[in-house]
């Protein structure tokens, strides 16, 4: 019965609830992916993905089921499509003898404009990041740009690992937001 306080409370917005919901199921479902992926990386990262989508849909939820079996299909599906965008970088007709070609031929170094085409998307990005509040900017800083694990961000902020899964995945979602505004 409590469970499903919870979740009527997550629907209408509660953020405390969400975060409840993120303790009680997040190993759960992360044992899951851990599994099926043996990477903890893509674990972790179809985890959040799973978190992310499951708090955009909560409304969607079917009371009948039960809300881990719902999390766990969501997180299959974020598997299979994260598996799916691998799978067609993988595959590519290779060719030794074009591709040598190509090699010789072509050059990789980064033209002037596409130098000036990168500073001036990171320039932008960095100016959407800076509109977040100062500890999601700390949260996407240390993930995306120091490139630190959940773990390590959770003990250079001193903060349970828990908050930090549910920082990061409140800053994306805002920087989106920010984003697709523009």
């Amino acid at each position: 019965m409590e469970i499903k306080k919870i979740i009527e409370k997550a629907i209408n917005g509660d953020q405390v609830a969400f975060t409840s919901l993120l303790d009680m199921y997040w190993n759960e479902v992360y044992g899951f992916m851990l599994k099926r992926t043996e990477n903890e990386t893509d674990s972790e990262d179809i985890t959040i993905e799973t978190f992310s989508k499951a708090f955009d849909k909560i409304a969607s939820y079917n009371s009948e089921f039960q809300f881990n079996t719902w999390l766990i299909a969501i997180a299959k599906n974020v598997h299979i499509d994260m598996l799916r965008k691998k799978k067609s970088t993988l595959f590519v007709d290779m060719n030794y003898e074009k591709d040598f070609q190509a090699y010789n031929v072509a050059d990789t170094t980064p033209s002037a404009e596409d130098k000036l085409i990168t500073e001036q998307n990171l320039s932008r990005l960095l100016a959407y990041i800076k509109e977040l509040k100062p500890h999601y900017q700390e949260v996407i800083q240390l993930r995306y740009f120091q490139e630190l694990s959940y773990q390590e961000i959770a003990e250079h902020l001193n903060e349970p690992l828990n908050n930090v899964k549910i920082k990061l995945l409140r800053a994306k979602k805002l920087l989106a937001e920010i984003i697709l505004k523009r």
